[in-house]
């Protein structure tokens, strides 16, 4: 992805005239799909000290955008998270058309994309709600291939106005944001990794059905929900556990300097240390580095120590290296960040880095150390801040964890 950064920056069309401005205020964005809905969104435009800020919007989340390169008519605006980018053409309209690009573990994604100035409406407003959707729903998402998955959605509704958050058992959707018109429901978000839409029939107001979740640029999937408050997630698919013949826990990997950090250095020893498995790809692992980050600031003084080891979409240790400073950089993190080398997609990934363990399943998984360098407690997925009550209770019970590990 970088070397292609670097490529368009060099190939980009040249200074023609007086070049257009890009108008401050309210836009909204779509990617277009080969089938299905758009995926849309907002963005606000303005400038500070004559350089252009871009701040995505989903519901309360603010996604800022500063690296923004500019020749001419031709626009590249590299997003502060994951191997993602817009590559845009300001067009005699004053619109920007061109294409989104993300990497992925195989080939480079790619969805065209427009986006026009002056527009607030996420979605096209119309006829009033049938009813309210706000309260929590009980999903079942269909596979391609026919299988179900389970899914809770939380809802809020105001007049027509609808946001919230899927859970699934491995962590959120993050922040959705959309629409609720006659008997129509629509929610979307993009931050970068994440390109949603979802859309849904209200047959009444405790079943949804005729829902379809559309996700970049072909993936689509069935879903039908029906109210249910007590609505809660099966875990047991994606639990880890220690393994009862486990050696000691041991591991070296170089850190985004090209460091070797063992987990048996002296800054690690005779203290509680949380073991964060992910990958710069990964949203909620996002999410999870912003609460690792502030946590570990204000409690390394207790004799806490936190380690992020990264599956990363290949084995490119350049790639991995500048995707995950990406997430240094954003969360100014105080802990190494360290490089496996295995991939996220590899199945083998755990028994090649964290033998002691039964396979790791989702990302982000978290690993509790005590002082006594012996693996106390394995958490499998993470609920971020969109997910409300949810990540407070995730929050209350990693602190009582931690202080637990602390006062042994």
């Amino acid at each position: 992805m970088r070397k292609l950064i670097g490529i368009v920056l060099i190939s980009l069309t040249g200074f023609i005239g007086r070049a257009q401005t890009i108008k401050a205020g309210t836009w909204k964005a779509e990617l277009l799909r080969e089938a299905g809905l758009p995926i849309v969104f907002n963005f606000e435009w303005r400038y500070e000290k004559g350089k252009a800020v871009m701040t995505i919007l989903n519901a309360t989340e603010r996604l800022e955008v500063r690296n923004i390169q500019r020749k001419g008519d031709s626009v590249l605006i590299d997003l502060p998270f994951f191997e993602s980018a817009f590559f845009l053409q300001i067009q005699k309209d004053g619109s920007l058309k061109g294409e989104w690009k993300k990497g992925t573990s195989t080939v480079l994604s790619v969805m065209p994309m427009i986006a026009r100035p002056g527009i607030k409406d996420r979605f096209q407003p119309g006829a009033a709600p049938i009813g309210t959707l706000s309260g929590k729903w009980e999903m079942t998402i269909i596979r391609p291939d026919g299988s179900p998955r389970p899914a809770v959605a939380q809802l809020e509704q105001k007049g027509s106005y609808l946001t919230g958050t899927i859970l699934a058992p491995s962590g959120d959707y993050r922040y959705l944001e959309g629409i609720v018109r006659g008997d129509s429901m629509f929610l979307s978000t993009f931050d970068g990794s994440h390109a949603y839409v979802f859309s849904a029939h209200i047959r009444s107001e405790n079943q949804l059905d005729g829902g379809y979740f559309y996700s970049g640029p072909k993936h689509v999937e069935a879903f039908s929900a029906i109210r249910n408050e007590a609505a809660s997630l099966p875990v047991d698919g994606i639990q880890v556990h220690v393994r009862p013949d486990a050696p000691p826990l041991q591991f070296s990997f170089t850190d985004l300097e090209g460091k070797t950090v063992s987990i048996r250095d002296p800054r690690f020893q005779n203290k509680v240390v949380v073991i964060q498995i992910m990958g710069s790809w990964c949203p909620n692992c996002m999410d999870e580095t912003r609460f690792l980050s502030r946590y570990y600031e204000q409690h390394k003084g207790r004799g806490l120590e936190v380690v992020s080891l990264a599956y990363e979409y290949s084995t490119d240790m350049n790639r991995s290296r500048a995707s995950l400073r990406k997430f240094k950089d954003r969360f100014n993190v105080g802990y190494p960040m360290l490089i496996t080398g295995v991939t996220s997609s590899d199945t083998l990934r755990t028994e090649k880095t964290l033998p002691q363990l039964t396979p790791i399943k989702v990302f982000p998984t978290t690993i509790f150390v005590g002082k006594d360098g012996s693996i106390k407690k394995v958490h499998s997925g993470f609920f971020g801040p969109a997910t409300g009550e949810e990540h407070t209770k995730y929050v209350k019970e990693f602190e009582e964890t931690v202080n637990s590990l602390l006062g042994e």
